[in-house]
């Protein structure tokens, strides 16, 4: 009997996809202290940390779909990127794309979750 090996065989795979994460929450984060350092809050760590913690409110169907079609995008150009690549250039690569990729992903959340606040 063969047993089949499937995606999660490679915890290279996993590694990536955490810290691809943990980029999108950082630069999240950095957006949101630099937006309350600027609207003059005393303590700008802590209300962020607060803020981040505070997004309860869903994103209208719109904005979720974009937000979600970025994020596909992301996935998909970086993984094409390591299909083609080999070696340490596919580990500088995918390491600028996953940067690129999820900074534009946590620029577009931050700037609707913000508008979206603002109509409020």
């Amino acid at each position: 009997m063969y047993l089949a090996r499937g995606f999660s065989d490679d915890p290279g795979i996993w590694l990536w996809t955490i810290g691809a994460l943990a980029l999108y929450v950082l630069v999240t984060y950095g957006l949101t202290y630099r937006a309350r350092a600027r609207r003059g809050s005393a303590q700008p760590a802590r209300d962020a940390v607060h803020d981040l913690k505070d997004r309860e409110d869903p994103q209208p169907l719109e904005q979720r779909f974009v937000s979600r079609v970025i994020m596909l995008c992301g996935a998909g150009i970086t993984a094409l990127v390591a299909a083609l690549t080999s070696g340490v250039v596919r580990t500088l690569a995918v390491g600028l794309t996953i940067g690129v990729a999820a900074t534009a992903w946590a620029y577009y959340d931050h700037r609707t979750v913000r508008r979206a606040s603002a109509q409020r």
